[in-house]
Order: C-alpha cells, then sequence, then structure tokens
C-alpha cells in the first residue's frame, strides 16, 4: 500500500490494516458490467476500457481448464424503474442503461458462454439482491476475483460484499477500470486495506494454475 505516501502507509499498519487474504482451492470469477454502457467510451457512461477486457479475458482462459465458475454481471433497469430507483436521481447518466438496449450488452470481445452464470442487477454490488453468494457456495466456492467496472463503484461495492459473505477476495489490478484515475487509484487502496487483495495479473493467473 504505498498510493498515499509514508505516513499513510505508517497510519495504516499501525490500525492493522493490509494483511493478506485467506485464499482458498475454488476461486470463481466474477466479472462485474463489462457492458458496452462502460467499455464504449462514446456510452454517457463509458470509457475506454480495452486493456482491462483484454486482461478479464486472459484471466477467464486460465480459469476454464480448473473449472472455476464465471459469473458475468450487467446493470440494467426497466422503464419502470427509471423513476423510481434513488441511485438513478443520484447518477442520472445511469438511466440510458435500459434493458434490452445495446448499452447493456456483455463486451462483444468478451468469452461469455452459455454455460457461465450471467446475473442482471439494479445496485452496486454484484451480491446486492441477486442470489451470487448462493449461487457460488451451490458450487463449494471460496474466494472470488473480482474483475471489472467501474474500480470505485461497482468493483469496490462488489469486494466489500464478497469479503462480507464469507469469500477470499483477490482483485487483479489490470481487469479493473474507472473512467478517471484518481478514483480508481483511491478504490485500490482502500479495497487493498481492508477488503482483499490486489495484485497483478501474473500472480492472479499464477494463483489459478497452482489449482
Amino acid at each position: 500500500m504505498s498510493l498515499h505516501g509514508a505516513d499513510t502507509d505508517a497510519t495504516y499498519d499501525r490500525a492493522g490494516f493490509g494483511a493478506r487474504s485467506r485464499l482458498g482451492t475454488r476461486p470463481a470469477i466474477v466479472v462485474v458490467d463489462l457492458t458496452a454502457g462502460f467499455t464504449d467510451p462514446a456510452a454517457p457512461t463509458g470509457s475506454d476500457l480495452s486493456e482491462v477486457v483484454a486482461a478479464t479475458s486472459s484471466l477467464v482462459e486460465a480459469a476454464r481448464p480448473i473449472g472455476a465458475p464465471v459469473v458475468w454481471t450487467t446493470i440494467a433497469f426497466t422503464p419502470a424503474e427509471l423513476d423510481t430507483l434513488p441511485w438513478l436521481v443520484k447518477a442520472p447518466g445511469m438511466r440510458g442503461l435500459v434493458e434490452g438496449s445495446d448499452a447493456v450488452a456483455f463486451d462483444g470481445r468478451l468469452d461469455v458462454r452459455g454455460t457461465d452464470h450471467a446475473l442482471t442487477k439494479k445496485g452496486a454490488s454484484a451480491f446486492f439482491d441477486t442470489g451470487l453468494a448462493t449461487v457460488l457456495r451451490a458450487s463449494g466456492v471460496d474466494t472470488v476475483l473480482v474483475c471489472g467496472a467501474t474500480t470505485s463503484g461497482c468493483v469496490r461495492a462488489s469486494a466489500v460484499d464478497a469479503v462480507q459473505s464469507g469469500f477470499g477476495v483477490l482483485v487483479p489490478r489490470e481487469c479493473v477500470g474507472d473512467r478517471a484515475q484518481g478514483p480508481h487509484d483511491a478504490a485500490l487502496f482502500d479495497i487493498d486495506a481492508k477488503y482483499g487483495d490486489v495484485v497483478g495479473l501474473d500472480d492472479a493467473i499464477a494463483y489459478l494454475k497452482t489449482l
């Protein structure tokens, strides 16, 4: 943890944050919202996440041979929800994420298979009101590798809920992205301090290969 200087590191070390997570032998890959609305820079809520898409594809490819479950999430709202959900009052730019629209479709560069889990969410966390924790436990999962967008929003929320649900958490830094660097860096610092291990893509793949 060195994003904010020696004083911050010393403060967090003294408080007892930043220990390494307990990782198990049955991981799952949770890919959060790598949909056109977030990966297409032409979309109001989007940015160029081509490198994140490529890195996530590499991680998913490494997970396939060991049979690790792969979960894909999208945010999609019905027309009725556009005028009822408080989140869309706070973040009106997300009103374009309407069910059935191109914005909520998974990025076409991703290898999304029919045997994978695909979940639609209405909130930030991949776990909130989606049944994801139940799905993972039913598969015997003990560790979650969180990828996707945005680092400071849905990725961070998913990492928090993952550890609160009893899973070890890894976040490969190349597999997450945001629309601005400052929030991205701050979220990775926060995740690594309190909720999971932020690691390089090579280290995440090496972990999968040991299984």
